[in-house]
C-alpha cells in the first residue's frame, strides 16, 4: 500500500532499471553496468554526479540485484565506529552465505583514515562498497580507496529524460498525481523542466508543490510552477527570487554584453548561496551559445574558470568565474555555431539513417575498396590552397544545406570571409 505521506520523488523511485531515467552511458540495455546487475552481479564503486540523478536509487537496485543486505551511512553523521560496526554487519551475513552493500553517501566528507578503514572489507568482500559524491572524485578520495572501486560518472538528466519522468508522475494513480485527475500545460512542463535543470528530485518536488496548490481535475500552469518555485528547493537567494530568473538575468546580462550586469547577477547567487559549480557549468554553455567562434577563447576562459572552482574551492575559484563573466559579456557575440548545430540535429532527427556518400567511406579491406569505398575521394592537402573545391560531404538528400553561417564580428568575420572564398571555388568548380 502507498504511503502517501512520503514525497512524489520518493514514491517514484524506481524499483527497476526498467525504470530508471536517464545515465543511458551506463544503463542502456548492452552497457555492462546493466548486463552485470541483470545477471545479478555488482561491484564495489563510487557514483559521482550532482544531485537528483538516481546515485542513492542506483545502489538500491544493485543491492536487490544482487540481494544483498543493505547498510546507510551518511558521512555527515558517521564515524569509523559505524564502519567497524557495518563490517561487524558484514561479516555475520557471509558466514550466512548473503552479501552486504554498504552505500556510503556523500562519501567525500570522510577523512583520510575513515576512507582507509573501508580498504580491507573492500578487499576481503566483507562489504560490497558503494559510495556517492557530488565532488571530484579525484580531489576528494583517497587513492588506495579509488584503487579498489570502479568511478561511474551520473550525468544531468536530460530534458526528454525529465519530460518522461514528469510524464509518469501526472499519469501513475498509484504512486503519483494520477488518481487527481490533473493536467499539466505544455508552458508549465516546459517551465518546470527548465528550473529542474535535469535534477529529478527539483523536478518531482515542484511538480508536487504545484499539484498541491491546483484543484483536483485542474489544469497545472506556469503561474503555479513559478509560485512552486520561489517557495520551494529551487530558491537560492536570501531576497526570495526564484533561482531561474536568476540564472536568466545572468545569461541575459552576458548575451547582451553588460559586464556590470553579469557581475551583479553572479554576486546575487553566490551570496544566497548558490552552488558556483552550478554557475560555472551554466557559464561553459553561455561561451559556446553566445560567444562561440566569434572569440574562441571564451570557451577556454570557462573551462578554466569551471575548473578553478573544482581545485580551489571558494572564494579563489568564485574569483576565476567572476573573470569568465566579465571577460564573456565584454567580447563580441555569435550565437552562429548554437544555431547551426540545432539545424544540423533537427536534420538528423527528421532525415532518419541517411548512408555516408561512398567516397567518403573508409577502405580497410581489399572487399571494401572493391565495391568502390573510398574511391575518387580528394584529400584536401594535395589541393590548390588545401581546399578540394566543389566536393561534396554531406548525404545527396541534403547535399545543398548550409548550417553554419558565421557573423560579421570578432574573429568569425575571418572565418566568414574565408568561407565565401571557398565557395566561390565551389561555384567556379562547378562551372567548369
Amino acid at each position: 500500500m502507498t504511503d502517501w505521506t512520503r514525497p512524489l520523488a520518493d514514491r517514484l523511485r524506481p524499483r527497476s532499471l526498467a525504470e530508471f531515467a536517464g545515465q543511458r552511458h551506463l544503463l542502456a540495455p548492452g552497457r555492462p553496468l546493466r548486463e552485470g546487475l541483470e545477471a545479478g552481479r555488482a561491484h564495489s564503486m563510487v557514483l559521482w554526479g550532482p544531485p537528483g540523478t538516481g546515485k542513492t536509487t542506483l545502489a538500491r537496485l544493485a543491492a536487490a540485484a544482487v540481494d544483498a543486505d543493505i547498510l546507510t551511512l551518511s558521512a555527515v553523521m558517521a564515524g569509523v565506529k559505524d564502519i567497524r560496526e557495518a563490517a561487524a554487519r558484514g561479516s555475520a551475513n557471509r558466514e550466512a552465505g548473503r552479501q552486504t552493500l554498504l552505500f556510503v553517501d556523500e562519501v567525500h566528507r570522510f577523512n583520510k583514515a575513515q576512507q582507509d578503514a573501508f580498504l580491507p572489507y573492500i578487499e576481503d568482500g566483507t562489504l560490497l562498497f558503494i559510495g556517492a559524491t557530488t565532488e571530484n572524485p579525484s580531489f576528494e578520495l583517497n587513492n588506495a580507496l579509488l584503487s579498489r572501486v570502479r568511478v561511474h560518472v551520473l550525468r544531468p538528466l536530460e530534458r526528454d529524460e525529465l519530460g518522461e519522468l514528469v510524464d509518469r508522475a501526472m499519469a501513475d494513480d498509484q504512486r503519483g498525481l494520477g488518481d487527481r485527475q490533473l493536467g499539466l500545460h505544455p508552458d508549465a512542463r516546459s517551465l518546470l523542466l527548465e528550473v529542474a535543470d535535469g535534477d529529478a528530485r527539483i523536478a518531482l518536488g515542484l511538480l508536487e508543490v504545484a499539484a498541491d496548490l491546483t484543484e483536483a481535475g485542474a489544469v497545472i500552469g506556469p503561474d503555479l510552477i513559478r509560485e512552486a518555485a520561489a517557495g520551494g528547493r529551487a530558491r537560492f537567494d536570501k531576497g526570495g527570487d526564484a533561482f531561474y530568473d536568476q540564472i536568466s538575468a545572468l545569461h541575459k546580462s552576458v548575451r547582451g554584453s553588460s559586464p556590470d550586469g553579469a557581475l551583479y547577477w553572479l554576486a546575487r547567487m553566490l551570496e544566497g548561496g548558490c552552488d558556483p559549480l552550478y554557475i560555472a557549468r551554466r557559464v561553459v554553455r553561455m561561451a559556446s551559445e553566445d560567444i562561440g567562434n566569434a572569440d574562441p577563447r571564451g570557451l577556454q576562459l570557462a573551462v578554466a574558470a569551471w575548473e578553478a572552482q573544482e581545485r580551489l574551492g571558494s572564494p579563489e575559484g568564485e574569483l576565476a568565474i567572476a573573470q569568465a563573466v566579465a571577460y564573456l559579456a565584454a567580447v563580441p557575440k555569435s550565437n552562429a555555431v548554437y544555431k547551426a548545430f540545432n539545424a544540423a540535429m533537427a536534420d538528423a532527427r527528421e532525415n532518419g539513417s541517411l548512408e555516408v556518400p561512398v567516397h567518403l567511406r573508409n577502405a580497410p579491406t581489399r572487399l571494401m575498396k572493391e565495391l568502390g569505398y573510398g574511391h575518387a575521394y580528394r584529400y584536401a592537402h594535395d589541393e590548390p590552397e588545401g581546399y578540394a573545391a566543389g566536393e561534396t560531404y554531406l548525404p545527396e538528400a541534403l547535399a545543398h544545406r548550409h548550417y553554419y553561417q558565421p557573423l560579421d564580428r570578432g574573429l568569425e568575420q575571418r572565418i566568414a570571409e574565408r568561407l565565401r572564398r571557398l565557395a566561390a571555388l565551389d561555384r567556379q568548380a562547378r562551372e567548369r
